[in-house]
């Protein structure tokens, strides 16, 4: 259900095309949402459909011409209603963390490597959210909007963290002295 509040949220924070969402998407929101250009096309028609967005009217329609879509009072309402909710954390759902359990029972060549690739991209990820941080958070940006958007991102930097720590650990623990 989370993926018609994230589109609600983007579009909140800006009127825009599905084309422009879909890219807005694969520079923040995505980051912690991921979804296809398919599904957040279906899901504006959905929402359209809903009553909770429209498309902006234009001054001279045109064939082929992109919809630029906002929200309406009721997608706002929906949305503020969403946010209010109580909602349980969800376990970590990783393949790798299931595949390091299978090997544990059908042995693992070449584990180690595929620990170090992860490490990689946990690595590149986490130097993608720093420069970020750098670049969108300068100190004298404080309003409450700005903290928000700072602890999302503060979130994400520290879950690469935490990846890019224990995979390190992991990785040396594998390579250890055998007993």
């Amino acid at each position: 259900m989370s993926l018609p509040h994230a589109i609600l949220t983007a579009l909140l924070e800006k009127p825009s095309s599905g084309l422009e969402l879909t890219r807005r998407f694969d520079r923040s929101i995505g980051y912690f949402w991921p979804s296809t250009h398919q599904q957040i096309y279906r899901e504006l028609g959905k929402l359209e459909h809903a009553g909770h967005i429209r498309v902006l009217p234009t001054a001279r329609p045109a064939r082929g011409q992109k919809k630029e879509y906002e929200v309406l009072p009721e997608g706002r309402a929906e949305l503020t209603a969403w946010v209010s909710l109580s909602e349980d954390p969800r376990p970590v759902r990783d393949p790798l963390l299931l595949r390091m359990r299978a090997a544990a029972v059908v042995g693992a060549p070449g584990l180690a490597g595929e620990l170090r690739r992860h490490l990689v991209l946990h690595g590149e990820q986490l130097a993608e959210y720093l420069e970020i941080e750098e670049r969108d958070f300068p100190p004298e940006r404080t309003t409450e909007e700005d903290r928000l958007r700072h602890l999302v991102l503060r979130g994400g930097i520290d879950l690469e963290t935490f990846w890019t720590g224990w995979l390190s650990s992991a990785i040396e623990d594998l390579d250890g002295p055998r007993s």
